[in-house]
């Protein structure tokens, strides 16, 4: 059996989640495997189509919560009405209910939220230093947004207070035109995907067809690529479906017949991103108390001993600690 074949059939099994053979995805995974058994917050940044739902239940699948439900919120459809109650509060914000029933918690678009909502879940967002208060969310929380929170806080939109509470590890999803090496591989599964759900048979994509795929752009991204196929499967015409990505601008690329498929070490890209992820989560503790070593260590939840010597692992000089 090959690598790709058991690669294939590991991803068959986690029902239907195909992150990708790139290294950014590969990434990406090493990092999920590391922060899913923990409670952990976890917010999910990139642009619309890149899949953030879709890890969002990844993170739960591999979570330890997995038995009980995942919640979805749509923030862009909430208001000060109806915002308490998908919290489980009453309309002035007395914890009357929790979302015990719920393993996870998805907000989706966060940054839609109106300042009276985004105070409204900063209240019910346990934070982290005293034993949750009654009433505050038992659930495990995960955000995602495809704008930049940071602009949307200096534009004072965004409470910075929550964006903390929401941040515990920052995953940013890179576009489809970032990760090419794994249009082939996404489209595979589409194509069985779309093809068992229509009744229709499991077309065989041309070359040039194939082609196409890697010299366009996707502004959709992942969303726009499974429209296609989609659409391919349903007329069982291919040139039909892909005529209006002929006549839509193309990058600047060299065209290829075939992509390059390359064999990377699952751990090592492991590794290498929970370095990542980790250093991230101590400059972020360190920036919020600016840059006290021994408070960051606390809200950390290690020894200072061990947080100097993260400091220096990571490269981050006594002095710029001071």
């Amino acid at each position: 059996m090959t690598t790709n074949t058991i690669f294939k059939t590991a991803l068959e099994d986690r029902r239907g989640f195909v992150p990708g053979m790139s290294p950014a995805m590969r990434a990406l995974e090493g990092v999920l495997a590391e922060i899913a058994t923990t409670n952990i917050p976890v917010l999910l940044i990139g642009e619309s189509g890149t899949g953030k739902e879709m890890f969002a239940h990844r993170v739960h699948q591999l979570s330890l919560r997995n038995g009980d439900p995942l919640a979805r919120i749509s923030c862009a459809s909430m208001n000060t009405a109806t915002f308490p109650r998908e919290l489980g509060m009453d309309p002035k914000g007395q914890a009357e209910l929790r979302r015990e029933c719920a393993g996870t918690v998805f907000f989706d678009e966060i940054s839609e939220l109106d300042a009276a909502c985004q105070r409204t879940l900063l209240y019910a967002l346990p934070d982290g230093m005293e034993e949750s208060r009654q009433g505050s969310l038992t659930a495990r929380v995960i955000s995602a947004t495809s704008r930049s929170l940071d602009e949307e806080m200096r534009a004072g939109r965004f409470r910075s207070e929550l964006y903390y509470r929401i941040n515990g590890v920052c995953l940013r999803l890179p576009p489809l035109r970032e990760r090419k090496d794994d249009i082939p591989l996404l489209v595979e599964s589409m194509l069985s995907k779309h093809a068992g759900q229509l009744g229709r048979p499991r077309p065989v994509l041309s070359p040039r067809t194939l082609r196409m795929f890697l010299d366009y752009s996707w502004p959709g991204n992942v969303r726009e690529l499974e429209n296609v196929v989609k659409k391919i499967v349903a007329l069982g015409d291919e040139r039909l479906a892909v005529a209006e990505l002929g006549d839509a601008p193309r990058e600047a690329t060299v065209p290829v017949d075939a992509p390059e498929v390359r064999v990377y070490s699952l751990k090592a890209a492991a590794r290498a991103a929970s370095r990542e992820a980790e250093r991230e989560m101590i400059l972020k503790a360190l920036e919020r108390t600016r840059w006290n070593r021994k408070r960051a260590a606390q809200e950390l939840q290690i020894s200072y001993k061990s947080l100097l010597y993260k400091l220096k692992q990571i490269g981050v000089q006594d002095t710029e600690a001071n």
